[in-house]
């Protein structure tokens, strides 16, 4: 039986239109860099047989631009189109050829290592974009400028409600920019004409810790989450585009920073894709200061913007109050999110972690309490310094021997809050500990040139302290774009995007017997014995549906049509939660052959679009299994109709009168939801009560 697991009040969204493809870049040397720009990674225009075009940009190392080492850059092909044509010529039509047209704005990120401190370098010269295509977010842009306005998102408006939509505070918010312009003040409002700062900067190329925190009305799983990102810098510019400013800092007229129109982009994972949510930059505050989400120190913007286009997807602030730390996660890096308890089995937990540690995936560790986990973080500290709440980014495990002949295991974990969090247990940062392991050992692991956060923790303090791991797991195609996982071994994975109707695919759980089997249904075929993780993604936001998935083994060489006895005579072999969250994740070991996995809400009937990704380190294959396999049949046709006469077209029936109809009336509504429509299998009951004895009919296929 179909078991319900933890349930929570959630909130809506609405969601924002489209996002870009990212490219791969290589370094030659400190001062010449060769690009190389891939068509592959375009999502909208989805091109085959990509080629490769290479450009080269020769810097200069005395305007400081390359000081340091540069260990990455990344190219961000921005609204990328293609356009069909047809030549014709007098005596035949040639073949369809299409005319692709990327390069339409190119927005460079250079990664560098400067004095140990990652920082990056934006290249305004390689700005530039063909008049005929343009982004939303360009056409905004250009169009403020031309009229010298700054922008107002209709979409996400300056009221009350887009911050509060349930409850009323007993204040009222002001909207305020970061930055005073003469638009602000020809408003005249005074709140809105205030700036919030004097050089508001978006993101900072200063080599400064991470500091965000929650403000007094800000949820701390959020910073927890922007912290992990902050540290996957490669992460970091394709969710923050690095090519926007306030247009302060002295750039050079016409670069993008010096044109300041009000408007933001930021790209998300949302709904089973990479969207680009605009946003305008007026942010809620309390008496002059932001309310939510704020950078404690410098003057950057970057954390209350995204903050507010993650609002904007949600439906509100308020909305974000009932997120997760792994729904986050799994937002800003558009990877799948898998939570394991560490003390339910330490010894298999650190076998997981040195498999994960040589796969492509962000892993992370947590203190959580029975109340406060996966729901709000607490940032209170332990004994030993570690905060609760907080996900520390984790690195490395490696085994050292002491001159005593000890073998301890050490665990590499970097706190994404920077200073103020310092750990202070055994073998932290001057500890008495490595003075009884060679110099060597030492030098290893690199002890004397931490970055800032950065400690080291032995392998049962950790099983002590923590107790969740949370791992981020990133394709093949994300994991390129953070510098961390390059040498690392790519996880495959295979996506299928679908939905549940009521009446044609939302059988509910593999408790309704008579209706489990018209759920979706694919095939997962493996070609040796494998770990893999499935993990279910559900689109609706504004009303949660408990969801979950249930796994069958397929006999080999079987015939068998996978229809309602199908379900009846087999056991189920893999059986995830059921839980009102957004995504639902599974880990299991498989044998090779050939498995039905069936994504289903827990209750028939409701609706809603979901993904379905499943990760394996090995080769797999994952394919849909239509109706006709299943002896799946919707379509009422009744025997004595001429195939020729039925009409695929829905006609409105002409008004009925008298009293015939009305004793009819009465059955229908006792069967149709509050729309007043039936599903196919309501149609057929409703038929067999109203229609004269005798009257034969079949089901077959709908066809609206």
């Amino acid at each position: 039986m179909c078991q319900l697991s933890r349930t929570r009040e959630r909130t809506k969204r609405e969601t924002s239109p489209t996002v870009a493809a990212l490219a791969e870049g290589r370094r030659e040397n400190p001062t010449h860099i060769t690009i190389r720009i891939s068509q592959s990674g375009l999502r909208e225009t989805q091109l085959c047989d990509p080629r490769k075009t290479t450009s080269s940009f020769s810097i200069s190392a005395e305007n400081g631009q390359l000081r340091g080492q540069v260990i990455s850059i990344y190219v961000f092909i921005l609204d990328g189109s293609h356009k069909k044509k047809k030549k014709i010529r007098k005596k035949e039509e040639e073949e369809e050829e299409e005319e692709k047209k990327i390069c339409k704005r190119i927005e460079v990120v250079i990664i560098r290592k400067f004095m140990g401190s990652y920082t990056r370098v934006y290249l305004p010269s390689t700005r530039f974009y063909s008049p005929d295509v343009m982004s939303e977010y360009e056409r905004i842009k250009r169009s403020c400028l031309k009229r010298g306005e700054l922008w107002e998102d209709p979409e996400f408006p300056a009221t009350q409600a887009s911050v509060f939509y349930h409850q009323t505070p007993p204040f009222q918010f002001q909207w305020k920019r970061p930055k005073f312009s003469r638009e602000t003040e020809r408003i005249g409002t005074g709140d809105l004409g205030t700036e919030l700062c004097n050089r508001p900067i978006f993101v900072s190329d200063a080599p400064a810790q991470f500091d965000v925190i929650p403000g007094k009305m800000g949820d701390k799983w959020l910073v927890s989450c922007l912290g992990v990102l902050h540290l996957s810098k490669g992460l970091f510019y394709r969710v923050v585009p690095a090519d926007q400013d306030f247009g302060n800092n002295g750039e050079p007229p016409g670069s993008p920073s010096a044109e300041y129109a009000g408007v933001f982009r930021f790209r998300l994972w949302w709904c089973g894709a990479w969207v680009e949510v605009l946003v305008d930059d007026r942010l809620p505050a309390v008496h002059g200061r932001l309310a939510f989400v704020q950078s404690r120190h410098s003057d950057q913007f970057w954390p209350a913007l995204l903050e507010k286009a993650y609002a904007k997807l949600h439906g509100s602030y308020e909305a974000l109050k009932y997120g997760t730390l792994l729904d986050g996660l799994s937002d800003l890096t558009g990877g799948i999110t898998e939570s394991i308890a560490i003390r339910q089995d330490p010894t298999a937990c650190g076998r997981a972690l040195s498999k994960l540690l040589d796969m492509t995936s962000l892993i992370t560790c947590v203190v959580h309490n029975n109340q406060q986990h996966q729901l709000r973080a607490s940032t209170e500290k332990l004994a030993n310094g570690i905060q609760m709440g907080i996900n520390y980014r984790l690195y490395a495990i490696e085994r050292v021997e002491t001159f005593s002949g000890e073998a301890v295991q050490l665990v590499k974990l970097r706190n994404p809050l920077g200073p103020g969090g310092e750990y202070i247990g055994a073998w932290a940062r001057g500890g008495l500990e490595w003075d009884e392991i060679p110099a060597m050992e030492r030098e290893r692991l690199a002890v004397r040139n931490m970055a800032e956060g950065e400690f080291w923790i032995s392998y049962s303090d950790f099983v002590k302290t923590f107790t969740h791991l949370e791992v981020v797991h990133l394709d093949a195609e994300t994991s390129r774009d953070e510098p961390s996982l390059h040498n690392k071994h790519t996880w495959q994975m295979k996506l299928y995007q679908g939905s549940w109707r009521r009446g044609v695919t939302a059988g509910g759980c593999r408790n309704n017997q008579e209706t489990f089997h018209i759920n979706p249904q694919l095939h997962l075929i493996l070609s040796e014995m494998e770990e893999v993780i499935v993990s279910l993604n559900q689109h609706s936001i504004m009303e949660l549906k408990v969801i979950g998935f249930t796994a069958y083994t397929l006999p080999k060489n079987s015939t068998e049509s996978i229809n309602k006895q199908f379900f009846k005579k087999n056991k189920s072999l893999v059986n995830s939660e059921y839980t009102n969250s957004r995504q639902v994740s599974h880990r299991c070991q498989l044998e090779q052959g050939g498995y039905l996995l069936v994504p289903t809400t827990f209750e028939p009937t409701q609706e809603t679009s979901f993904t379905l990704r499943v990760y394996s380190s090995k080769p797999l294959k994952l394919k849909y299994v239509d109706e006709a396999h299943r002896g799946i049949t919707h379509k009422i046709t009744l025997l004595d109709t001429p195939p020729s006469l039925m009409k695929s077209a829905i006609v409105k029936a002409p008004p009925l009168e008298g009293k015939g109809f009305s004793q009819y009336e009465a059955v229908f509504l006792q069967l149709a939801d509050e729309h007043r429509t039936v599903n196919a299998f309501e149609l057929q009951e409703l038929l067999e009560a109203c229609l004269p004895n005798g009257t034969i009919f079949i089901v077959t296929k709908l066809i609206l």
